[in-house]
Protein backbone atom coordinates (compact mmCIF):
# COMPACT_ATOMS: atom_id res chain seq x y z
CA UNK A 1 0.00 0.00 0.00
CA UNK A 2 1.44 3.49 -1.22
CA UNK A 3 0.52 6.65 1.26
CA UNK A 4 -1.04 9.55 -0.13
CA UNK A 5 1.89 11.51 0.78
CA UNK A 6 5.65 10.76 0.76
CA UNK A 7 6.65 9.53 3.70
CA UNK A 8 10.40 8.76 5.35
CA UNK A 9 9.59 5.70 7.11
CA UNK A 10 11.68 4.11 10.35
CA UNK A 11 10.37 0.85 10.71
CA UNK A 12 11.32 -1.26 14.45
CA UNK A 13 14.37 -3.19 14.24
CA UNK A 14 14.16 -7.22 14.48
CA UNK A 15 10.91 -7.25 12.89
CA UNK A 16 9.42 -6.48 16.27
CA UNK A 17 5.34 -5.95 15.85
CA UNK A 18 4.02 -2.87 15.78
CA UNK A 19 2.01 -1.98 18.48
CA UNK A 20 2.45 1.97 18.01
CA UNK A 21 3.12 4.46 15.52
CA UNK A 22 4.23 8.26 15.61
CA UNK A 23 3.35 10.84 12.87
CA UNK A 24 5.38 13.46 12.70
CA UNK A 25 4.84 16.39 11.10
CA UNK A 26 7.27 18.94 9.88
CA UNK A 27 7.32 22.32 10.11
CA UNK A 28 7.16 25.43 7.09
CA UNK A 29 9.90 24.65 4.75
CA UNK A 30 11.00 21.39 6.02
CA UNK A 31 10.59 18.16 5.12
CA UNK A 32 9.55 13.98 6.72
CA UNK A 33 13.61 13.14 6.59
CA UNK A 34 14.33 16.12 8.72
CA UNK A 35 12.06 15.68 11.65
CA UNK A 36 12.90 11.69 11.45
CA UNK A 37 16.21 13.13 13.13
CA UNK A 38 13.94 12.95 16.50
CA UNK A 39 13.34 9.18 15.94
CA UNK A 40 17.23 8.13 16.46
CA UNK A 41 16.92 9.34 20.18
CA UNK A 42 13.25 8.07 20.22
CA UNK A 43 13.25 4.27 18.42
CA UNK A 44 15.52 2.14 20.26
CA UNK A 45 13.27 2.90 24.15
CA UNK A 46 10.13 2.32 21.82
CA UNK A 47 10.54 -0.84 20.15
CA UNK A 48 6.91 -1.90 18.95
CA UNK A 49 6.25 1.79 17.13
CA UNK A 50 6.89 3.06 13.71
CA UNK A 51 7.54 6.10 12.93
CA UNK A 52 6.04 7.97 9.69
CA UNK A 53 7.28 11.30 8.60
CA UNK A 54 5.48 12.55 5.66
CA UNK A 55 6.40 15.52 3.71
CA UNK A 56 3.44 18.07 3.23
CA UNK A 57 1.22 18.30 0.38
CA UNK A 58 2.79 21.42 -0.83
CA UNK A 59 5.71 23.14 -2.07
CA UNK A 60 6.86 25.72 0.63
CA UNK A 61 6.26 28.72 -1.22
CA UNK A 62 9.33 30.66 0.18
CA UNK A 63 11.42 27.09 0.25
CA UNK A 64 10.88 25.13 -3.13
CA UNK A 65 13.10 22.34 -1.31
CA UNK A 66 10.65 21.95 1.61
CA UNK A 67 7.08 21.70 2.13
CA UNK A 68 4.06 23.36 4.06
CA UNK A 69 0.90 22.48 5.72
CA UNK A 70 -0.15 25.74 4.80
CA UNK A 71 0.22 28.82 3.25
CA UNK A 72 1.70 31.62 5.24
CA UNK A 73 3.07 34.02 2.57
CA UNK A 74 -0.04 35.76 2.86
CA UNK A 75 -0.93 37.59 6.55
CA UNK A 76 -4.40 37.26 5.94
CA UNK A 77 -5.92 35.09 8.79
CA UNK A 78 -9.18 33.75 6.80
CA UNK A 79 -6.70 32.62 4.21
CA UNK A 80 -4.95 30.48 6.88
CA UNK A 81 -7.68 29.40 8.03
CA UNK A 82 -9.55 27.85 4.68
CA UNK A 83 -5.77 26.31 3.76
CA UNK A 84 -5.20 24.49 7.25
CA UNK A 85 -8.46 23.05 7.54
CA UNK A 86 -7.37 21.62 3.82
CA UNK A 87 -4.85 20.39 5.43
CA UNK A 88 -6.17 18.67 8.05
CA UNK A 89 -8.83 16.78 5.44
CA UNK A 90 -5.43 15.59 3.81
CA UNK A 91 -3.59 14.57 6.90
CA UNK A 92 -6.82 12.53 8.44
CA UNK A 93 -7.10 10.85 4.99
CA UNK A 94 -3.16 9.97 5.48
CA UNK A 95 -3.76 8.89 9.14
CA UNK A 96 -6.47 6.56 7.85
CA UNK A 97 -4.00 4.88 5.67
CA UNK A 98 -1.78 4.47 8.37
CA UNK A 99 -4.40 2.93 10.42
CA UNK A 100 -5.47 0.25 7.42
CA UNK A 101 -1.99 -0.70 6.56
CA UNK A 102 -0.43 -1.39 10.59
CA UNK A 103 -4.15 -2.16 11.73
CA UNK A 104 -4.13 0.37 14.61
CA UNK A 105 -6.51 2.70 16.16
CA UNK A 106 -6.65 6.06 17.41
CA UNK A 107 -5.76 5.40 20.72
CA UNK A 108 -1.98 3.26 19.21
CA UNK A 109 -1.03 6.53 17.28
CA UNK A 110 0.61 9.91 19.10
CA UNK A 111 0.54 12.65 16.22
CA UNK A 112 3.43 15.23 17.02
CA UNK A 113 5.19 17.95 15.00
CA UNK A 114 7.28 21.04 14.90
CA UNK A 115 6.35 24.41 14.61
CA UNK A 116 3.33 24.18 11.78
CA UNK A 117 3.24 20.48 12.19
CA UNK A 118 2.35 21.08 15.63
CA UNK A 119 -0.34 23.26 14.92
CA UNK A 120 -1.66 20.87 12.91
CA UNK A 121 -1.48 18.31 15.10
CA UNK A 122 -3.04 19.97 17.80
CA UNK A 123 -5.98 20.69 15.46
CA UNK A 124 -6.68 17.17 14.09
CA UNK A 125 -5.89 15.87 17.70
CA UNK A 126 -9.07 17.81 18.73
CA UNK A 127 -11.36 17.43 15.87
CA UNK A 128 -11.44 13.44 14.99
CA UNK A 129 -14.21 11.50 15.96
CA UNK A 130 -12.34 9.60 18.59
CA UNK A 131 -9.17 10.57 20.90
CA UNK A 132 -5.72 10.00 19.38
CA UNK A 133 -3.14 8.03 21.77
CA UNK A 134 -1.61 11.77 22.29
CA UNK A 135 0.03 14.88 20.99
CA UNK A 136 4.09 15.70 21.34
CA UNK A 137 4.01 19.35 20.24
CA UNK A 138 6.77 21.31 19.62
CA UNK A 139 7.07 25.10 19.24
CA UNK A 140 3.93 25.53 18.40
CA UNK A 141 0.55 27.04 19.07
CA UNK A 142 -3.15 27.54 18.02
CA UNK A 143 -3.85 28.52 14.53
CA UNK A 144 -7.48 30.32 15.48
CA UNK A 145 -9.26 29.70 18.54
CA UNK A 146 -12.62 31.33 17.52
CA UNK A 147 -12.18 28.41 14.35
CA UNK A 148 -10.88 25.40 16.22
CA UNK A 149 -13.53 26.15 19.56
CA UNK A 150 -16.54 25.65 17.58
CA UNK A 151 -15.08 22.16 16.28
CA UNK A 152 -13.66 20.19 19.02
CA UNK A 153 -15.25 17.05 19.17
CA UNK A 154 -12.75 14.51 21.09
CA UNK A 155 -10.14 15.10 24.12
CA UNK A 156 -6.54 13.92 23.14
CA UNK A 157 -4.47 14.95 25.55
CA UNK A 158 -1.18 16.76 24.80
CA UNK A 159 2.20 17.69 25.65
CA UNK A 160 3.78 20.62 24.51
CA UNK A 161 7.22 22.03 24.46
CA UNK A 162 8.56 25.75 23.50
CA UNK A 163 11.80 27.08 23.78
CA UNK A 164 11.61 30.63 25.80
CA UNK A 165 13.84 32.32 23.38
CA UNK A 166 11.57 31.18 20.10
CA UNK A 167 11.01 34.69 17.91
CA UNK A 168 9.71 32.85 14.98
CA UNK A 169 6.35 31.08 17.14
CA UNK A 170 6.97 33.70 19.87
CA UNK A 171 6.86 31.64 23.60
CA UNK A 172 4.01 33.46 24.75
CA UNK A 173 1.40 30.58 22.47
CA UNK A 174 2.57 28.13 24.91
CA UNK A 175 0.48 29.69 27.61
CA UNK A 176 -1.96 30.69 25.44
CA UNK A 177 -2.55 27.45 24.07
CA UNK A 178 -2.34 25.98 27.84
CA UNK A 179 -5.06 27.98 28.67
CA UNK A 180 -7.55 27.68 25.81
CA UNK A 181 -6.98 23.74 26.48
CA UNK A 182 -7.80 23.48 30.01
CA UNK A 183 -10.75 26.22 29.57
CA UNK A 184 -11.60 23.62 27.09
CA UNK A 185 -11.20 20.08 29.22
CA UNK A 186 -8.34 18.91 27.62
CA UNK A 187 -5.43 17.29 29.79
CA UNK A 188 -2.30 19.44 28.69
CA UNK A 189 1.65 19.13 29.89
CA UNK A 190 3.58 22.08 29.01
CA UNK A 191 7.56 22.68 29.24
CA UNK A 192 9.05 25.91 28.52
CA UNK A 193 12.57 25.22 27.49
CA UNK A 194 15.28 27.42 29.05
CA UNK A 195 18.00 29.42 26.53
CA UNK A 196 16.05 27.74 23.44
CA UNK A 197 15.10 29.14 20.40
CA UNK A 198 13.28 27.97 17.24
CA UNK A 199 14.16 24.10 16.97
CA UNK A 200 14.05 20.91 19.03
CA UNK A 201 16.68 20.51 22.03
CA UNK A 202 17.79 17.37 23.72
CA UNK A 203 16.02 18.27 26.43
CA UNK A 204 12.50 18.72 24.88
CA UNK A 205 13.74 15.29 22.95
CA UNK A 206 13.74 13.40 25.82
CA UNK A 207 10.68 15.04 27.78
CA UNK A 208 8.76 14.12 25.02
CA UNK A 209 10.57 10.47 24.78
CA UNK A 210 9.20 10.09 28.59
CA UNK A 211 5.96 10.77 27.98
CA UNK A 212 5.49 8.44 25.00
CA UNK A 213 7.14 5.56 27.18
CA UNK A 214 4.24 6.56 30.08
CA UNK A 215 1.10 6.28 27.14
CA UNK A 216 1.86 3.75 24.72
CA UNK A 217 1.77 0.09 25.99
CA UNK A 218 5.65 -0.83 25.08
Amino acid sequence: MAFSLNTTIIKPDQNNKINNAVILLHGYGGDGKDISMLTFNWKRFLPNTVFLCPNGHEKCSINQSGFQWFDLSKDDPEYIIEQSLKAEQIIKKYINEAKELYKLNNSQICLSGFSQGCMMSINIGLTSDENFNCVVGFSGKIIDKDNLVKRISSTTKMLLLHGDKDVVVPSSNLLDAKDFLLRNKIEVETNMISDCDHHIPIKASSIALSYLKKNFSI
